[in-house]
């Protein structure tokens, strides 16, 4: 669910290294909400990441 519909921005794997350089696997989870946008002048629910919404590329439904 974790995945933008606009810009396919999705979940990023990456290792934590400790103050002891003890090394882990970790995720980084984008901050995708649920909103009704106009797609192709219909309203439709839409996954959207906050920076597609902050920066204008979605317009939403009222």
């Amino acid at each position: 669910m974790a995945k933008c519909e606009i810009c396919s921005k999705e979940i990023a794997f990456g290792i934590k290294v400790s103050h002891s350089h003890r090394r882990s696997n970790r995720t980084w989870k984008p901050n995708v909400k649920r909103v009704r946008a106009i797609v192709n002048g219909t309203p439709k629910a839409v996954n959207v990441c906050t920076r597609c919404l902050r920066s204008g590329k979605v317009t939403r439904a009222v």
